[in-house]
């Protein structure tokens, strides 16, 4: 078999002839741009983009060949050297530029992949054009590898180009990463071709995505037109599948999440230059030396958010939080997909939005939002970071975003605050930044000036936080940690199912083990206990490096008592908890509404559980070693004992209810109380006590909530989770007070929420009772133990 080397050597002296290329790209774009000069002599310059970045040196060392499309409509030019890599045009003619092109990958796929923020269209002779232009690139491809070569195929608009090169050349090694969101099922099934591009995509030896979201999407799509998958593996039996008259031997294909990422030390020196830091620090000037330079770097193109990022802004000035005449927005929105009817209207809103904001609160010479359509390169964006104090990423859908990671990359100062969407892919990986769900104006008002007034120290963390991210995972990590799974697919075909977080950070020739993914009988008998979506997405959670399991005690672990001080954890309960804690890379927590002294003693968890208590008011130290309570002061000492006073005298009025009191609240429990007494006390305390200025109220089964600290367990989890800088979180509660954890998780982010009981739930899933959730925990326990 051929070698292909990600690590350091020298590039080949001599570029190696047609069909001995060890490593093949195939992209829809080369990675040169054409130059026409005024004298009509034609160079290529490199393209900006980090994907170039990433590949050129291992493309240099591997004797390296890209197949892709010059850009212009016409003949393609003869293949031609660039920069020590072989590149091998493709030609599309006007109409396929027309229809594969702006058409099915524009104007289907993209908005079909991105949650369908604007209207898919399907047209026949879109999806012809798509299927002829797959196999050009094939063909072209399959013409270069050398025997056993490695091919890598890039993004959606090649999604057929694994199988059409199988079937040309079945000696090859082949991967596929895609560089934008893959669609839920739901969406995915409105593609009348959606069993084509699967069938596509799994010619390939492994499947890249940005997020596990993503890679659980594609995974749910094969399972729902029959196919079977286990820990990240789709199985191939060894026979026609979909329809296809092509026999193929039994095969796996693997599935997994690779986040892309940017050259950050690059970047880092590009900022640190003197007259980047100068021409930084001439953008304000030259902005009026705004108190607040706002920030947000686009193409233009619906999924970015653009008009809802305006809309808030705009209403930040007509509120009077943000005064024109020292706070400014910058929008660079580079032009992209003009001759696209969708992409046209969008420019007309955005610029109509723009000029309704600057003729409100612009003045002559100053206007609020200075709008740029236009390209900027690298040393001015590098600036307009430096100058910003806030960046806004404001994406609807968005695989990664790496104007996000440049900008962190930038701040060397530790300075900035990033404004980012929960839903762009980033947010997994840079949780420290203000998130924000950009559908909710008024949320995105407020973490905009929650970013505007951080303080200096607390920017600093969060910003030391994402740059320690962005650096550790940069793009030559990504691209090395993908190639070495690929190149290890042999035949018969075995790829490890492994995880970037598994791989060493050294770039030196590695062998992977084959790792199996759970038997069968696991997975099975677990559907039969359990339900089947729930076990869907605990495999795909399984797959994360780094979990968070979170978990309310009362009536999840533990079944409800008429006497709390009873309660006891099911023995299989603990018999799973004590075997997951000791799983590598998975955290365990208890979350509940008891005291931490009293969690602790009832619950007894496993050495090493994580406890929260109070809803969020106590915390054993996510970092272990003690434990921590929400300060008070004076005042809010002295008004807790005041609400314990009222609260007692409440109790007494009432048979069989009674008082517990916490740290930073007082409890009001009826769950010995008649229904009708306990109905009156829950309605005294609430008219009385709990509408006291600074009392915060949390309902739970039977028990009424009275705190001077405003916690509950959303923001508990959110704080585990950034603490512990966990990839994916399950939580499992039955209680309202657990819905505002519910609240906080994303199923983007691989999340897995779990309501145990009846009632109303923003959970994804329901379970019966402790006894279900012993074998949850249990189904867990096996999938991250294989």
């Amino acid at each position: 078999m051929t070698s292909v080397d990600t690590g350091d050597a020298r590039p080949p002296s001599e570029p190696p002839k047609n069909g001995h290329h060890d490593l093949i790209v195939v992209a829809n774009r080369l990675p040169v741009d054409r130059k026409v000069a005024a004298d009509g002599t034609t160079s290529w310059v490199p393209s900006p983009g980090g994907l170039v970045t990433a590949l050129e040196p291992v493309m240099q060392r591997n004797a390296g060949a890209w197949v892709g499309w010059s850009g212009s409509a016409g003949e393609a030019p003869e293949p031609f050297e660039a920069r020590g890599i072989r590149l091998i045009p493709v030609m599309l003619d006007e109409r396929e530029v027309e229809e594969f092109y702006e058409g099915m990958a524009n104007s289907t796929l993209w908005p079909l992949y991105h949650d369908v923020v604007a209207r898919p269209q399907f047209h026949r002779s879109w999806w012809e054009s798509y299927e002829q232009v797959n196999q050009r690139f094939a063909d072209r491809a399959a013409a270069e590898a050398a025997p056993n070569a490695l091919v890598w195929v890039q993004d959606y608009q090649l999604q057929l180009v694994p199988q059409m090169l199988r079937r040309l050349r079945p000696d090859l090694r082949i991967g596929f990463f895609n560089h934008i969101p893959f669609p839920p099922y739901e969406l995915f099934a409105q593609l009348p071709w959606r069993r084509r591009v699967l069938e596509g995509l799994l010619g390939a030896d492994q499947l890249g995505f940005q997020r596990p979201a993503d890679a659980n999407n594609f995974l749910r799509a094969c399972r729902r037109n029959g196919l079977s998958t286990r820990r990240g593996m789709v199985q191939l039996p060894g026979e026609p599948r979909f329809g296809s008259p092509d026999h193929h031997p039994r095969r796996e294909v693997n599935a997994a999440a690779f986040p892309i990422s940017i050259d950050a030390r690059a970047v880092q020196e590009l900022a640190e230059r003197p007259e980047i830091q100068m021409r930084a620090k001439e953008i304000r000037r030259e902005l009026g030396d705004p108190r607040v330079v706002l920030l947000g770097v686009d193409r233009l193109d619906y999924t970015k958010g653009i008009l809802h990022r305006l809309k808030a802004v705009e209403e930040l000035f007509e509120d009077g939080d943000l005064e024109a005449q020292d706070a400014v927005l910058v929008q660079v929105a580079t032009p992209s997909r003009e001759r696209v009817d969708q992409y046209q209207k969008m420019r007309q809103d955005v610029e109509v939005t723009v000029g309704r904001i600057n003729g409100d609160y612009g003045k002559i010479g100053h206007p609020a939002v200075h709008y740029l359509h236009q390209a900027y390169g690298r040393d001015e964006l590098a600036a307009l970071y430096l100058a910003a104090d806030v960046l806004l990423v404001t994406a609807l859908r968005d695989g990664m975003n790496l104007v996000a990671k440049e900008y962190v990359a930038t701040r060397y100062d530790e300075g900035g605050a990033l404004v980012l969407s929960e839903f762009a892919g980033a947010a997994n990986e840079l949780p420290q930044a203000f998130l924000i769900n950009p559908h909710d104006i008024d949320g995105m008002k407020a973490q905009i000036m929650r970013a505007v007034h951080v303080t200096p120290k607390e920017a600093q963390r969060r910003m030391r936080a994402m740059r320690r991210r962005v650096f550790d995972h940069d793009v030559a990590r990504w691209a090395s940690t993908f190639l070495k799974v690929a190149a290890s697919a042999v035949e018969p075909n075995a790829v490890a199912s492994v995880s970037p977080g598994d791989l060493p950070t050294d770039t030196g020739a590695i062998r992977l083990p084959v790792r199996p993914g759970p038997r069968p009988d696991v997975l099975d008998r677990a559907r039969r206990a359990l339900p089947p979506g729930l076990v869907d997405d605990v495999e795909g959670f399984a797959m994360h490096p780094s979990l968070l399991v979170a978990l309310d005690f009362d009536g999840v672990l533990a079944p409800l008592t008429a006497k709390p001080e009873l309660s006891r954890m099911l023995p299989e309960a603990r018999s799973q908890l004590g075997a997951l804690v000791h799983v590598p890379g998975v955290r365990l927590a208890l979350v509940s509404g008891r005291s931490l002294a009293d969690l602790r003693a009832i619950a007894d968890p496993p050495p090493g559980t994580m406890l929260v208590g109070s809803h969020g008011a106590e915390f054993s130290d996510p970092i272990g070693g003690g434990a921590a309570s929400a300060e008070l002061d004076d005042d809010r000492r002295a008004l807790l004992a005041k609400a314990t006073e009222e609260l007692q005298k409440l109790s007494a009025q009432h048979d069989r209810t009674w008082v517990e009191m916490k740290p930073t609240g007082v409890v009001l429990h009826t769950r010995q109380a008649e229904a009708e007494v306990a109905a009156a006390a829950t309605k005294a305390a609430l008219k009385g006590v709990g509408s006291w200025p600074g009392v915060h109220v949390t309902m739970g089964k039977e028990v009424v909530e009275l705190s001077v600290v405003e916690v509950t367990k959303g923001t508990a989890l959110a704080a585990l989770r950034q603490a512990l800088g966990v990839g994916a979180v399950m939580y499992v509660g039955d209680d309202v007070t657990d819905e505002r954890a519910f609240d906080v998780m994303s199923v983007d982010s691989g999340d897995v929420s779990v309501r145990v009981g009846d009632g109303d739930t923003l959970a994804r899933h329901r379970l019966r009772d402790p006894e279900q959730v012993a074998t949850l925990l249990g189904l867990l326990v096996d999938l991250c133990r294989e």
